[in-house]
């Protein structure tokens, strides 16, 4: 699949980075929108986290790892979902799924690969910066790497980036939401 933009240097192989995809007005008119939704819990082994969340299009149970029919997506975000599509190179209505996650102060995501029913991830960064981390092997063999994701800034997981890597955000201090679109991949196509 044929990139946009450029990727950013010494990170993951199909991790794509840009910064300033959104205006500030454009930003604060989708997170007026945002604080309208009905975000629910995170469960996952018995544990409650931090974040919030609301699944669009597809759901996706985080102790289940069922991804099922969902909800439609509202208007507001279908309209920004052309730019994410722009950035990782795929049709608009490819992105089926739409993850609004919310992050309080103190709260973070750990290390994880998006769920396999999932290809393409893109995410869209608002409010506060984050630090998105890499990892990949284990032990000696272990690689990481970081960087920060700027409010109004978008990524790509893609490639190695998606499939061979783990990412994590770490507690942050600001409020900050990620709108993230997936493409559904084909029921047993392999990565």
């Amino acid at each position: 699949m044929a990139m946009l933009f450029p990727e950013v240097g010494d990170l993951p192989e199909g991790f794509v980075y840009r910064e300033d995809v959104l205006s500030s007005d454009e930003e604060a008119r989708l997170v007026e929108g945002l604080r309208t939704l009905a975000f629910g819990e995170v469960r996952m082994r018995g544990q409650v986290a931090r974040r919030r969340t609301i699944h669009f299009g597809w759901t996706y149970g985080y102790e289940t790892w069922r991804v099922e029919p969902g909800p439609p997506i509202p208007e507001f975000l279908v309209g920004l979902r052309a730019l994410p599509a722009r950035v990782a190179g795929v049709e608009g209505d490819a992105l089926a799924e739409v993850l609004v996650t919310h992050y309080p102060p103190g709260a973070g995501i750990g290390w994880h690969r998006d769920a396999p029913a999932f290809g393409v991830v893109v995410g869209v960064s608002l409010l506060g910066a984050c630090r998105l981390r890499f990892q990949q092997g284990r032990g000696a063999a272990r690689k990481t790497r970081a960087l920060t994701l700027a409010p109004r800034s978008a990524y790509v997981l893609d490639g190695a980036a998606r499939w061979q890597w783990q990412h994590a955000i770490p507690p942050g201090r600001e409020e900050r939401y990620s709108v993230t679109f997936r493409t559904l991949r084909a029921r047993g196509g392999g990565a």
